[in-house]
């Protein structure tokens, strides 16, 4: 399933101020529970719960390119970690690239967010995949 993104600029505020905050080697990772969470669940085909996810790629780490790449990156890394992991939702995800992704591969990106959701408690053990 496609992710919903973050639209709102103030989400992305409220995230970096208010957020848990995780800092990785590719990656840094905030989360922030979402309040909108129930209004998107009443509103999606299937009646679940989601979580909303934004990524921030500076232009700092390099032309259009390259942005482009590691969002890609950052998208599938992200994928690879919710098909091995039962991920809570209702949050809002955002995850910010650091100059180093630009050298990674997505199954590294993968493990820092692993380990990101870990420490910040969104990976959901109760229920094994």
């Amino acid at each position: 399933m496609k992710h919903i993104a973050i639209g709102e600029n103030h989400l992305y505020s409220k995230a970096y101020n208010k957020g848990a905050k995780f800092v990785g080697r590719g990656v840094i990772v905030y989360v922030l529970k979402d309040l909108k969470a129930r209004l998107l669940q009443k509103s999606h085909p299937e009646k679940q719960m989601i979580n909303r996810i934004g990524l921030t790629v500076s232009k700092k780490l390099g032309h259009a390119v390259v942005r482009s790449r590691v969002k890609r990156i950052l998208r599938e890394g992200l994928r690879q970690t919710e098909k091995t992991h039962n991920i809570k939702k209702g949050y809002l995800i955002v995850l910010v690239a650091r100059q180093s992704c630009i050298d990674l591969k997505s199954t590294d990106i993968a493990k820092d967010i692993e380990k990101a959701f870990y420490k910040l408690n969104l990976i959901d053990n109760s229920i094994s995949i």
